[in-house]
């Protein structure tokens, strides 16, 4: 496929289906725990065709699990039966740890499992682009030194922080095209502790990062979709297209509504109705009513796509998400008359 038409495709529709980050919820139908779907690539293909199966959505999103890398590196992972995992800790604390650390195979740890799971995804799922999940430079460094640490480090030793971003995106890089090797049409990175920077410290510590990657594994048959759901994402929006990724997706902590009016119109933006306090605690009441609003606000930016502000978390009740995908129809279909 390519992904470059596809997107021009999407802007070009005038009924857009929604892009939500759903997986993790596959869970309530396959009757297993969190902690056997992250450990299984069975169990995460299967959940994706699931998921497919279950709503019209605009593409397949596996796990937004932003533990995996952090876990290659070494770091210890938390994980429980209902939650996503989270890194405990951190393991580079001196400049002398940054020299050494190696930068892992990504077939260590669970990581083999995730490529494996897209490739399995892919023979299953065959009417839309499936995406891998992956997290973002800045992000896995944070994972790595600790994530306040991290702020600290870009006044204090930013050359101790960058030896470790470096050796971060020498391995994405290698993560991301074995996933493009198992046939993924793409990658949605996550990059939300770029969120908390400043515009120019995330100029410095993050989209140069980014880029690299980019440029390396973006190409006609491979996209990568920037996530941000820092509240500083629409001032550091100029540094975020710098990246080159042509499409970006933007959590709840900003207003679409400021975002549109500054993204260019040859750039896809995706976002953001509030995955926790709406489609986790809200009603359907609640979320339809959220849908349509950004809907009724945006949909007429041809560059504009529904989806969820991040991932939506796997005990999000089903009715719920399946009132999203009925607010995106009804207001489709009025569109449409």
């Amino acid at each position: 496929m390519n992904m470059f038409e596809w997107l021009d495709k999407v802007k070009s529709s005038t009924k857009k289906k929604p892009f939500p980050v759903l997986s993790y919820p596959a869970i309530q139908m396959m009757g297993i725990t969190v902690k056997e779907l992250i450990s299984s690539a069975e169990y995460q293909a299967r959940g994706m065709q699931l998921v497919a199966d279950a709503v019209d959505s605009l593409a397949s999103v596996s796990l937004m699990d932003l533990s995996v890398e952090a876990e290659c590196f070494g770091s210890t992972v938390k994980v429980t039966d209902g939650e996503v995992p989270t890194v405990v800790g951190a393991i580079v604390t001196t400049p002398e740890e940054a020299e050494n650390l190696k930068v892992p195979s990504v077939q260590s740890c669970r990581a083999g499992i995730y490529i494996d799971a897209i490739g399995k995804a892919k023979a299953l799922i065959s009417d839309r682009p499936v995406f891998a999940g992956v997290i973002g430079p800045f992000s896995l460094a944070g994972r790595l030194v600790d994530v306040t640490e991290a702020m600290i480090l870009c006044f204090e030793d930013p050359d101790m922080l960058k030896t470790v971003l470096e050796k971060c995106t020498e391995f994405l890089i290698n993560y991301i095209k074995a996933y493009k090797e198992q046939g993924a049409d793409g990658v949605v990175i996550a990059e939300p502790l770029a969120g908390m920077l400043s515009p120019d410290l995330a100029a410095e510590f993050s989209h140069p990062f980014v880029k690299r990657i980019v440029d390396e594994c973006q190409d006609e048959k491979f996209l990568i979709v920037y996530h941000n759901c820092g509240n500083g994402a629409v001032r550091m929006l100029d540094g975020i297209l710098s990246t080159g990724c042509k499409a970006l997706h933007f959590g709840n902590a900003v207003d679409m509504r400021d975002v549109m009016k500054n993204v260019p119109s040859d750039v896809v933006a995706m976002g953001n109705v509030d995955p926790a306090g709406v489609f986790l605690a809200g009603t359907e009441e609640q979320v339809k009513a959220e849908t349509l609003a950004l809907l009724n606000d945006l949909g007429d930016y041809p560059n504009f796509v529904l989806s969820s502000g991040c991932d939506i978390p796997p005990l999000t009740p089903w009715q719920n998400i399946r009132a999203f995908f009925k607010a995106a129809k009804e207001y489709n279909d009025k569109k449409g008359q």
